[in-house]
């Protein structure tokens, strides 16, 4: 038998014990009433942007190969790669000996038409004036001793034949003379001494446009044919940037849109660009298209053929709704279709909304939710372990921070 003491203290114990189950068994019960606690968001309501992003490379709007149009050996090469050469400036000067001597031979037979059978021409044609002259008189003086019948019919004749003879002469040399002199046969000579000096002109390189060597493949001594390349410049234009993007982001890239740029060789120094071309078909083996942006003139450190990473910006709202993409359910790329998990009075509902813009870690929505719902993140849950219609649930946890930053818009929220 127990102490009379004894009795009170086992009584209160066991009243403890008694209230401590009754506490456990209604948190219970409270738990029960309040659902699975479940990972999720609340909505909100903020800035969203939409990027683009992809890797591409500095390339430059036109390259021009610049050629041997005649062959010959390399006497000097004047420009290395990198430098800039303007319209006119010599690159390289070749030897063409055959070309020389056909230049000189034009050049002594202008000058021998000039100097020797031109006086010569004229020469001929003072004589030939002159023996015209002596036959007019003769024929005259005929006519007039034929007149008083003191010469023969036919010596008369004979004068007036001569005098033909003498004028036809006299029209040779003068035609003669005019072919020298300023004629044909000038001009000819002319043309071939023009054609020789043209033909020569080409052992001398020069650049036809304004740019950047790229590219030399040329020393001198070498020996060159007719159609090698020399070297490669790239034409002053803007810059651009190729990116071969993803054909199923094409939908959002437009002409005019902005980006910012960050090369590999300057990670610390970005650059602004804007896409000026889409290219209007798809490469089948890579599943991309070929997007062109223009560099800012400012960005005078960038070199052909850097790597580069450019954000396009494609879309801003200063103020949308969004949840972060793993609280969507049944989002299919190119659809503006989805379903989410909303917690309304406890229960969860299965609700259709409808999409605007969309990122990798939020998505803009358009209909189906309201800012300071409560969404569960299914993309966090299996399959099976999705709450059925109805069921009571509640939202345990706050959301990743990136989550919440793409939701705000801060940072931007990015496309593959």
């Amino acid at each position: 038998m127990l102490e009379p003491s004894k009795r009170p203290r086992r009584r209160t114990w066991l009243i403890a014990a008694i209230a401590v189950v009754l506490v456990l068994v209604v948190l219970f019960g409270l738990m029960r009433l309040r659902g699975a606690a479940l990972p999720g968001y609340e909505v909100q309501a903020g800035p969203l942007v939409q990027n683009v992003v992809a890797t591409g490379r500095i390339a430059a709007e036109s390259r021009v190969q610049v050629g041997a149009e005649i062959a010959g050996l390399v006497l000097e090469r004047r420009v290395r790669d990198g430098d800039r050469v303007a319209p006119g400036d010599i690159l390289v000067m070749l030897r063409a000996r055959d070309l020389e001597a056909r230049r000189d031979e034009a050049r002594a037979a202008l000058a021998a038409l000039r100097e020797a059978d031109r006086p010569d021409a004229e020469a001929r044609l003072r004589q030939a004036r002159a023996e015209l002259a002596q036959a007019e008189r003769e024929a005259a003086r005929r006519r007039e001793l034929g007149a008083r019948q003191l010469v023969a019919r036919e010596d008369v004749e004979q004068a007036q034949q001569a005098v033909v003879a003498a004028r036809a002469a006299a029209e040779q040399a003068r035609v003669a003379l005019e072919a020298l002199a300023g004629g044909a046969r000038e001009a000819q000579a002319r043309q071939q001494l023009a054609a020789a000096d043209a033909e020569l002109a080409r052992a001398v390189i020069r650049a036809t446009v304004a740019g950047t060597v790229l590219t030399r493949d040329v020393e001198p001594g070498d020996t060159v044919r007719a159609g090698d390349v020399l070297m490669e410049i790239a034409r002053d234009a803007p810059g651009e940037i190729l990116l071969p993007l993803d054909e199923k982001n094409l939908s959002r890239i437009e002409v005019g849109q902005s980006a910012t740029c960050i090369a590999d060789a300057f990670p610390d120094r970005p650059f602004a660009a804007t896409v000026h071309h889409v290219a209007p078909g798809i490469d089948p083996s890579r599943g991309t298209v070929d997007v062109r942006l223009r560099i800012d003139p400012r960005a005078t450190f960038v070199r052909q053929d850097m790597t580069v990473t450019a954000t396009i910006l494609t879309g801003r709202r200063e103020r949308a709704l969004a949840v972060p993409n793993d609280a969507l359910i049944d989002a299919r790329d190119g659809s503006d279709r989805a379903t989410v998990l909303v917690v309304r009075d406890g229960r969860v509902r299965r609700v259709a909304v409808k999409l605007g813009l969309r990122g990798l870690a939020a998505s803009e929505v358009l209909e189906g939710l309201r800012a300071g719902e409560q969404v569960v993140a299914a993309g966090a849950l299996a399959a099976d372990a999705l709450p059925k219609d109805g069921a009571r649930v509640r939202i345990d946890g706050q959301p990743p921070p990136t989550a919440a930053e793409s939701t705000r818009g801060e940072p931007p929220v990015k496309l593959d």
